[in-house]
């Protein structure tokens, strides 16, 4: 290492050259590399979704889902099997170990679904596997409202969609808000009487009118001919002039007794934006391509063409998330500002200005060639990623510092600026090498972090280890050879000259200031170093106490205030959908009088994507705040939604902010699972009865199904096939009433896909009482059906849920605002372990609370393999046992400050975010132990008295102890204060959101860092001398052993 400064330093052309290489590819990278909001992690989850027209739920879970479970059962590497059914569709969700391989993952489940096709009914629509990854979901949302007609509005839609799709950074746009087109023929049921036409005859005409003919070629033997029979359907009028029955020379055609119209399919749902009906398009971008610019395309696109379209229509841009990115970029680079302009004014003070530019040069060098790696890593600059360079910032000039300080002290002393540097780079090294190394020690275990939040935050230990491998750089070879070219001694003040002579050769009690009085403290603390370490103890212990007494818990991610929440609206009965609308329009109106509330997009039926909302959910109103700093929190604005929808009648409402980090869904989850279904009904109740008696527990609610009716037509086969009538033809007659009888597609030329044709009854005929009323062909002639049909109501079948082949039910809950879940599910753990339920059923805790259980183990166990691998770095450094155990106590003692932080600030333990401080901490309270340790080690060696060596240590390292701690918590305290410096605008923000995600982990660092460098000043070498004095005593009781043993040789007499 020695040879490799010296010739760096001695080449300072090509170092410099290859410096400013590294910028500049690093600059290239900055503004080339795709920038998006979240990591862009595969999610492990894949599902099969089927479909069945109109099957119940019970039919789809014996008929779809039980065969399907049992041959996706035997794929490889499944964690969890979900399945769902419900009227008309089924699904099942597998889900799989983090990291895995999905183009595998699907190839195995599409395997299996062939071989379990043979086995579903025949009108079960095709099985289709799909895998959930995070760049499937929608980074900008473009909606189009405006009092113009639906069908106008679908056609912008439509054409928009294919110019935006033709972008290149857009994987595809989605229409939300759309419904299918449909041919639909109306019967008249009075003129098919009278013409004595049934419903039979009149599906036959049109099914068999509507076919595709391949009729071959014709070879004559003198030419060759291809033989075209036209039979499908091109237009309406095709439908209409089909004919139907002959009368002598006259044709009764479908003109005669039905009205033909192009319509759309029943309405299951409703899209308003801002209280007009409206249809949005989700834009979602391809992987790898960067979010900004992406969106700017879009935006630019749908205001070019927004100028052609009807002046009724109005466009929305809501759920941008490249308004994230930017402000994460915009923070990123103001705190890296703000730090380097701290760090600056902190190294001036101390070492002077050249000095100072040359520590500052650190961390954007750093910073560049961090980024440079990772956009040739193939990786994504997201808020993890900004995080990481902010948390770095501090921790960059720690070499630095180190190595410009003791150069700093020889150019005081006279030497030429090269060999100063020169000098300083090498004594240096192997310490910075060792602090570097043991700070990256900590933070490689993360890397393994298993499952989605573990792929969510691996990108922190990733970009730091870039990043600190540029700082290790930028301190031996780089700041060595620019400080050669133009360093300059700090202070030429013959008292500071004096002081620096003093702590290398002088008594170092008699020096002035601040390090005298130090020297002096020290100098009586090390003949007590038992009192100094029992003292360390007892505030351990204390501050440990203290937290479990007024701490303010634990939580799993920290709470970071949104800019966007959704309002579930909840009612239950028999209604449908425009009954459904009514009611969400109510809401809506109330919503519209709120302060802060920029966009409301609502609808009505559907779940929101990715909800596994409740079942009485009837519809689902998402809420787009304005600015953070222009109106109150979210919490505020949702209390007055609560309060001003509390008088309407038979709904409630239920505000969700979204997930912080990944998904978890509602913040107490239980499942309750048994193969005996009936057995989990009586447990449900009895849980969620004492939820709903618990305090702070808002919408709580189960999955058991909601009270209702639905009408069962049962035939009696008997009676039936006296008339010569089967289930088959009273089906398609009830489907009359329904949402009709499919009897083919036709392809206008105008649609972009085929549309259904359906024959069913007009709507003065669609009611329960035509049930009643209806007639089935017979060879008797038309037969009411009420001759051997029955009408009875029935409870209505809910969803029905599975998990690993058993049926499920959860209880859900939310927890009030300033209460953590963490606290309240310790309490219904408490509660259940009093109850004796039934040994049949199985009862979970999941969502963030199965997540909470399964980080904290994983950082417990990367908390240990960093102290492991650090030891074995300390061991390998000092070659001693003793050395390296005083550094790790010190790294254990740390956590200290931390507790102190969190009571100080009145802040909760976060699971993800506090525990990765710790572990950072870790890897920075080393750093200056290690530098400390060295330096006592040569002293020692040198043939210094061990007790004076420990003091001049002390005050040799004062200075660059000090330092460095200093940077890297001012590097920090824009985080720690949620401040935010705008140098080109002028202006200092408080408490944004995007500094809310990172502040317990920057004040775990910050407030353990202050106590550690305590540690490190008094505790470490108090300990230093209780190894000295342990060390003499011991070898004085060898010696004496020695003496004892060996008998006095006896003088000879002269």
């Amino acid at each position: 290492m020695n040879t490799i400064i010296s010739v760096a330093v001695n080449h300072s052309r090509t170092v410099l050259s290859v410096l400013v290489l590294v910028l500049i590819a690093g600059l290239g990278s900055f503004l080339t590399i795709p920038k998006e909001s979240k990591p862009d992690i595969n999610i492990p989850i894949v599902y099969v979704s089927m479909s069945h027209d109109g099957i119940s739920p019970e039919d789809a879970e014996r008929l779809l889902v039980r065969p399907m479970e049992q041959e996706l059962r035997s794929i490889e590497g499944i964690k969890e099997m979900r399945s769902r059914a419900e009227t008309g569709n089924a699904s099942v969700l597998l889900e799989f170990d983090a990291g895995f391989d999905v183009d595998k993952a699907l190839r195995d489940v599409r395997e299996a679904i062939d071989l379990v096709k043979p086995d579903l009914p025949d009108e079960t629509d095709e099985p289709t596997a799909h895998e959930v990854n995070v760049g499937l979901f929608p980074v900008l949302v473009v909606t189009l409202a405006g009092d113009v007609p639906e069908r106008t509005l679908l056609r912008l839609a439509r054409d928009l969609q294919d110019e935006l799709e033709a972008l290149p950074g857009v994987l595809e746009a989605d229409i939300a808000g759309e419904r299918d087109e449909l041919l639909e023929v109306q019967l008249d049921p009075l003129r098919m009487e009278s013409y004595n036409i049934s419903q039979e005859e009149l599906v036959r005409a049109v099914t068999r009118n509507n076919q595709l003919i391949g009729a071959g070629p014709l070879d004559t033997g003198k030419g060759r001919f291809p033989i075209k029979v036209p039979g499908l359907f091109e237009t309406a009028r095709d439908v209409l002039d089909l004919p139907i029955k002959a009368f002598g020379d006259g044709v009764i055609t479908l003109r005669d007794v039905t009205t033909v119209r192009r319509t759309f399919k029943d309405p299951d749902s409703f899209a308003r934006i801002n209280g007009r009906r409206g249809v949005t398009l989700e834009i979602k971008k391809r992987l790898g391509e960067n979010v900004i610019e992406t969106i700017d395309e879009v935006r630019r696109l749908v205001t070019e063409r927004a100028k052609e379209w009807p002046a009724g229509v109005q466009i929305d841009f809501i759920q941008d998330e490249s308004k994230d990115i930017r402000t994460m970029l915009e923070d990123l680079q103001n705190n890296v500002l703000s730090a380097i302009l701290l760090v600056m004014i902190v190294v001036v003070a101390a070492l002077g200005v050249r000095t100072a530019g040359l520590v500052g040069l650190a961390i954007p060098a750093s910073f560049l060639f961090g980024i440079l790696v990772l956009d040739n890593m193939g990786l994504t600059v997201n808020i993890v990623v900004l995080f990481a360079l902010i948390l770095a910032v501090g921790m960059l000039v720690d070499g630095a510092i180190v190595v410009t300080e003791f150069a700093d002290r020889k150019l005081a002393e006279g030497l030429h600026r090269r060999e100063a540097y020169i000098l300083a780079a090498q004594r240096m090294a192997w310490p910075i090498i060792a602090s570097t190394a043991t700070t990256l020690a900590a933070f490689m275990p993360l890397i393994f972090w298993p499952g989605v939040v573990g792929e969510f935050m691996k990108f922190l230990p990733i970009t730091l280890v870039m990043t600190l491998a540029g700082s290790l750089m930028m301190a031996l070879i780089f700041v060595p050879t620019l400080g050669g070219l133009m360093g300059k001694a700090g202070s030429a003040n013959p008292k500071v000259l004096a002081a620096l002579a003093a702590a290398e050769d002088g008594d170092v009690r008699q020096l002035p200031g601040f390090t005298g009085t130090y020297a002096r403290i020290l100098y009586v603390l090390i003949r007590r170093p038992i009192l100094v370490l029992a003292s360390a103890l007892v505030i351990l212990v204390g501050v440990q106490a203290a937290y479990q007494v007024v701490g303010k818990g634990v939580e799993f991610f920290p709470a970071v205030e949104p800019d966007q929440t959704l309002i579930h609206v909840h009612a239950r009965g028999n209604m449908s959908t425009r009954e459904k609308d009514s009611l969400v329009r109510e809401v809506e109106a109330e919503l519209m009088g709120i302060r802060g509330i920029r966009t409301i997009y609502a609808r009505t039926g559907g779940a929101a994507r990715g909800e596994d909302q409740a079942q009485d959910v009837i519809g689902t109103i998402f809420v787009e705040f304005v600015e953070w700093d222009e109106r109150r929190t979210s919490a505020e604005i949702m209390a007055e939604v609560r309060e001003r929808t509390a008088h309407l009648a038979g709904i409630w409402v239920e505000p969700r902010e979204p997930d912080v980090g990944p998904p978890t869904g509602k913040d107490i989850q239980i499942e309750i699972r048994s193969r005996f279904p009936e057995r989990l009904g009586p447990i449900v109740k009895t849980i969620r009865a004492r939820l709903e008696a618990m305090d702070g527990l808002l919408d709580v609610e189960d999955g058991r199904a909601l009270p209702g009716i639905e009408w069962q037509v049962k035939v009696d086969r008997a009676q039936a096939g006296r008339f010569n009538a089967d289930i088959l033809t009273v089906g398609k007659v009830v489907q009359l009433v329904t949402h009709g009888i499919k009897v083919g597609e036709y392809r206008p030329d105008d649609a972009d896909e085929e549309v259904d044709i359906r024959i069913r009854f007009p709507v003065e005929y669609r009611n329960i009482s035509q049930l009643d009323a209806l007639r089935v062909q017979t060879s008797h002639g038309q037969v009411p059906i009420s001759n051997f049909v029955s009408r009875t109501p029935q409870q209505r079948s809910g969803l029905i849920r599975r998990s690993d082949g058993q049926r499920v039910i959860k209880v859900q809950a939310s927890v009030a605002e300033g209460l953590l879940a963490d606290d309240k599910v310790n309490e219904i753990r408490a509660w259940m372990a009093t109850q004796s339920f039934d040994e049949a059923v199985d009862i979970r805790f999941k969502g963030a609370d199965k997540d909470q259980k399964e980080a904290e183990q994983f950082l417990v166990k990367a908390f240990g393999v960093a102290l492991f691998v650090m030891a074995i770095i300390l061991i390998t450094q000092f070659n001693s046992f003793y050395h390296a155990l005083l550094i790790l106590t010190a790294v254990v003692m740390s956590t200290v400050g931390v507790m102190a932080g969190l009571i100080i600030t009145g802040q909760s333990f976060s699971i993800v975010m506090t525990g990765i401080g710790v572990i950072a901490l870790a890897g920075i309270v080393v750093n200056n132990n290690i530098v400390l340790i060295d330096t006592y080690a040569r002293l020692v060696k040198s043939g210094m008295e061990p007790m004076e060596a420990v003091v001049r240590t002390g005050t040799q390292r004062l200075r660059p102890v000090l330092l460095t701690t200093i940077t890297t918590i001012f590097g920090l305290l824009p985080m720690v204060f949620q401040m935010n410096i705008d140098f080109v605008a002028r202006d200092i923000s408080i408490g944004a959101p995007s500094t809310q995600w990172w502040v317990q982990l920057s004040t775990a660092v910050a407030f353990g860092l202050s106590f550690a460098t305590i540690l490190t000043l008094f505790v470490t070498p108090s300990l230093l001398a209780l190894g000295a004095r342990t060390s003499a005593f011991f070898e004085r009781r060898r010696a004496g052993k020695q003496a004892a043993e060996d008998p006095p040789t006896p003088q000879a007499a002269e």
